[in-house]
Formats: C-alpha cells, sequence, structure tokens
C-alpha cells in the first residue's frame, strides 16, 4: 500500500488490512533468475510551466433597454449556451505542439472537461514533468484526446517521468492515440524472483530432493502431514477498530508504478483504438496500472516492462480488455502480459480486482517468475474469448499463474505456452477456484510438474474442454497432462490425451488429492502411462 496521492488529495487512510500468504508447491530447483536492477537516482527537474488562458469578459446591457432587451439578452444567452455545446461537440484543435497540449488540458481541467483534437500524424514529444512526475497535467475532469496516428511521447534524453495520470474524479478518453517510452525507475537496488518466490514456497528445495535422489513420493510424503508449514508467510496483521475510523478496501499506487498510463482510485480511463508501447515502469504496470476503473478496446499494448508485476498491464481496479492484444511485454516478477494484483516484495502485497477479457489475445509475454501471459493474485477474472498463446515464465505458469483467485474461462485457449518449472499452461496456487469451460490446454510445455496444468491445494473444474499434447520434459519431468497435489481436478465431458512426460504418468498424476472424471472424459493415448494416484491421491475412471 502506498502513500502516493494526487495533489490536494487528502491522506489519513487507514492501511492495516489482514493478508493470506499461500503460494504453489511446485517443483523448481536452481532457477535462480536472478536480476540485478542498478540503483538510479532520478534527477527533479522543472515543473511544467503555468500556462493560463485567459477568456474575454461579455458585458451585458439588457438592463438599459427594460423588459424587451432584457428578452433578448436572454435569447442570446441561449444562442451562445448552444455554439458552446457544439464546440465542446466537435473539439478543440490542438495544433502539433507540445506546449499547447498541456495548455489545452489545464483549461479543460479548469472548464469542466472538453474534447483536444491533436493534429493528425503529430508527435507530441514530452521533455519535462510536473511536481507529480508526470508528463501532462493530471487529468481530473471528462477529457477527451482524439487523434490519428498521432503520439504522445516522452523524449529519450529527458528525465524520468510517466506520460498520462488519471486522479481521482477523472475521466479520461483516449482514441487513434500512441502513448509511447514513458519511464519510472525504482531506486531499489536488486530484486530477485526466485528469492520472491521462496517467500511463498518450498518448491526449490523439493525440487532439489528429487533431483538429488529422493523418490518424488517418499519428498512428498515428508509434506503430507502439513503441506503449508514450510511456506514462509508474514506474519498477519489485524486491523484494530478506530472509533469514526473506517479501514478501505482500496488499493493505491506507488509514485513508479504506470509508466505510460496510471489511473488512480475514483479514476475512469478509456483507451480506444490506441497503442500503448515501450514504456518502463519502475514498479507494477509498465504500460498501464489501473486502480480505478479502465477498458481497453480495440488496442494494443505491446513492448512495455515493469520491474515487478503486470509488464504490460496491472490491474488492482475494474478492468476490462475487449478485442485488444497484449503482446510481447515482459515483467521480472509475474504476469508478463497482465497482472491482478502483486506478491509482497519491498512493500504490503496488492490484491486483485476485478479483470473481464473478452476476446483478448494475450501472447508472447514473459517473466523470469510466475505468470507468463497472466497472473491473479487474490482476484477475480473472467475470460471469454479468449486467447493465451506463447508466453513464457521461468518459474510458473507460462500462460497463467493464480493463486487465492476465482477464475472463470470460457472458450479460452492455452496454447504454446512453456515453464522451465511447474505448470507450462496453467498453474493454479493455494485457494483458488477456477473453472475452464468448452476450453483448450494444448502444446504447452514444463520442465517439471504438469506441462498443461498444475493444481495446488485448489479446485479447478474442466468442463467440455481437452487437454492435448503437453509435455513435461525435464530431467524430473512427470505428469505431462495434470499434475495434481492437495487438490482437487474435476472432468467433466474432457479428453486428457496425447501428452507426454520424462517419467510416468504422461497423462494425470495425483498426490493427496482427488482428480474426478466422469464416464464421458477420457484419460487416452498418454505417455508412458495414462495415470499415477501414489498413496493419498485418487484417479477415477482411467487406466494406467
Amino acid at each position: 500500500m502506498s502513500n502516493y496521492l494526487t495533489n490536494n488529495e487528502a491522506s489519513g487512510r487507514a492501511t492495516a488490512k489482514s493478508r493470506r500468504k499461500l503460494w504453489l508447491a511446485s517443483g523448481v530447483a536452481g532457477l535462480t533468475g536472478v536480476i540485478s536492477l542498478a540503483a538510479v537516482g532520478v534527477a527533479g527537474s522543472a515543473g511544467a510551466v503555468g500556462l493560463n488562458w485567459n477568456t474575454a469578459q461579455v458585458s451585458k446591457d439588457g438592463d438599459q433597454r427594460g423588459d424587451e432587451g432584457r428578452d433578448w439578452d436572454k435569447d442570446k444567452d441561449k444562442d451562445r449556451d448552444k455554439d458552446k455545446d457544439k464546440d465542446h461537440e466537435r473539439g478543440k484543435e490542438v495544433p502539433c505542439d507540445t506546449d499547447k497540449l498541456i495548455q489545452a488540458i489545464v483549461y479543460a481541467n479548469n472548464k469542466h472537461g472538453g474534447v483536444l483534437e491533436l493534429a493528425k500524424g503529430c508527435t507530441y514529444n514530452l521533455t519535462r514533468n510536473d511536481y507529480q512526475g508526470n508528463g501532462l497535467p493530471v487529468i481530473t475532469e471528462r477529457i477527451t484526446l482524439k487523434g490519428e496516428h498521432t503520439t504522445i511521447s516522452r523524449e529519450a534524453t529527458a528525465d524520468y517521468f510517466r506520460i498520462l495520470n488519471v486522479g481521482s474524479g477523472g475521466h479520461l478518453t483516449i482514441k487513434g492515440l500512441t502513448i509511447k517510452g514513458g519511464q519510472t525507475l525504482e531506486r531499489y537496488n536488486g530484486v530477485e524472483p526466485a528469492a520472491v518466490w521462496a517467500a511463498y514456497s518450498d518448491s526449490e528445495a523439493l525440487a532439489a530432493q528429487v533431483k538429488a535422489g529422493t523418490p518424488l513420493a517418499q519428498a512428498l510424503t515428508a509434506r503430507q502431514a502439513n503441506p503449508k508449514a514450510s511456506l514462509k508467510a508474514a506474519p498477519k496483521v489485524t486491523a484494530k477498530a478506530t472509533p469514526g475510523v473506517v479501514t478501505p478496501l482500496v488499493e493505491y499506487p506507488e509514485d513508479t508504478d504506470g509508466a505510460g498510463i496510471l489511473v488512480q482510485p475514483g479514476g475512469t480511463a478509456e483507451i480506444l483504438e490506441s497503442e500503448v508501447v515501450l514504456n518502463q515502469s519502475g514498479g507494477n504496470g509498465g504500460g498501464v496500472a489501473n486502480f480505478g476503473t479502465t477498458k481497453i478496446w480495440h488496442s494494443t499494448v505491446t513492448r512495455n516492462t515493469a520491474f515487478f508485476f503486470g509488464g504490460g498491464v496491472f490491474n488492482a481496479g475494474l478492468l476490462k480488455v475487449e478485442e485488444s492484444k497484449i503482446k510481447d511485454n515482459t515483467a521480472i516478477i509475474g504476469g508478463g502480459g497482465i497482472s491482478n494484483g502483486a506478491a509482497e516484495i519491498f512493500r504490503d502485497d496488492v490484491d486483485g480486482g476485478t479483470v473481464e477479457l473478452k476476446k483478448a489475445e494475450i501472447t508472447d509475454n514473459e517473466t523470469l517468475g510466475f505468470g507468463g501471459g497472466y497472473l491473479d493474485i487474490e482476484g477475480n477474472t473472467t475470460a471469454y474469448e479468449t486467447k493465451f498463446v506463447s508466453n513464457t515464465a521461468v518459474l510458473a505458469g507460462g500462460g497463467l499463474a493464480a493463486a487465492d483467485s476465482q477464475l472463470n474461462l470460457h472458450h479460452v485457449t492455452v496454447e504454446k505456452n512453456s515453464t522451465a518449472g511447474v505448470g507450462g499452461g496453467v498453474a493454479i496456487a493455494f485457494d483458488s477456484v477456477a473453472t475452464f469451460e468448452k476450453s483448450s490446454i494444448k502444446d504447452n510445455t514444463a520442465g517439471f510438474f504438469g506441462g498443461g496444468l498444475f493444481n495446488a491445494g485448489s479446485v479447478t473444474t474442466l468442463r467440455d474442454s481437452e487437454v492435448v499434447g503437453n509435455r513435461a520434459i525435464g530431467p524430473i519431468g512427470v505428469g505431462g497432462g495434470v499434475f495434481n497435489i492437495f487438490g482437487q481436478v474435476n472432468l467433466s465431458k474432457t479428453n486428457v490425451a496425447h501428452n507426454f512426460s520424462t517419467f510416468e504418468p504422461g497423462g494425470v498424476f495425483s498426490f493427496f488429492g482427488d482428480v474426478n472424471v466422469d464416464d464421458k472424459s477420457a484419460i487416452t493415448a498418454n505417455r508412458p502411462t495414462n495415470c499415477l494416484a501414489i498413496p493419498g491421491g485418487t484417479i477415477d475412471n482411467c487406466f494406467a
């Protein structure tokens, strides 16, 4: 939780909250994935020049002309109001001049919003930032920025700052724009994804045992009595009741979140037919960080980077992504494409919000941590007709990863994703509930466990779906199709077929958990065998 505020916004909010720190008990060993982020001193810069617009004052003389004159003035005022409405609707043209753009936004903020028509084919090159670290004034009213092949970009050699910031009560719509080159840098000396992972899971120790020659069943049995005991969860903080004070449920951004566009709590953004590209966040949300309400429609978020979570997009509010592409983004710790929530690193964890994906494409994203394409931590995600393709994670969940979350996925494709660790396609962690309906988990690859699906301490249901052609190909690869540990997997009208792993089973593995298979499902043609349930695990309707 941050103390970062908009200008003139009161602080005084309570920050105590309770957290559950439950993570994957997976099989990743020797994956340090070390990234050193040099401490970078961010030089201060001159604030944006205050630009004021003067409006002509029109004097009225109706009183000198009696009632008739006053009636005439009323009619004239009505005509003037109509003209103002038409001007507002048409929008104010902004020439290809950065200072004029800043001036126009200041004016719109002071005059209850407006539509700004930006110059076609123009690049508004930002070279300075205001005292809040933004290239453009904070949006506090309903403002629309419309362009055609128009770019708003931070000058490459300028001081570090984000491009756009939507404050509480602000409503920004951008259409036909490219938002490019925003950059915010964190001052921490270094961050190691494996160390973040170790705070939530003993997976490296487990995998190290197996690689050293301990049978998998024996290594797992050692965790049988209390599978969560070894997790290094931070102590829970209990909020103390204070008379007259309400502990807010809202998450707040840090000052390095959202290098391209930051939407603060109470703010709204609509990104329409636009591109968010080549932005780099020193915190969460390389391209976009949403703590309010954001819609991304017919747009592309690409080649952005976050030092922590959400290379393309970070969410802790309400987010809708429709018919858009989230591709080629990178996050160091998790959620290469989109991260709904964040685990604790140097700050409190951030609860995920609510995300709806519709006809979205989340492709070719990567992370050194978990959730190559998509990551959900303590949030709620619904997806329709969405593709998670060719994403990569070093530790877990090449396509998707989730912990303590609710996922409802309909007609989705999870295909050709990979991880050196567990869950090539999907990694579902403790206390999550995930449902796949009429979906495909296909041709994904894991280095250790669960080429298609890794399920730990969670309930995952696949209905009218398929888990096909996945592989667990590492030196201790097990469960090419499904790897279930301390959890429950339900297969209804679902086929698990043609999956492969180094060691048996190639199809479905279960340890101290249940895999329920109905009569209309089939586990067939997996190599070297179809199923293996070691003591404490069950798999219905499956022949080895």
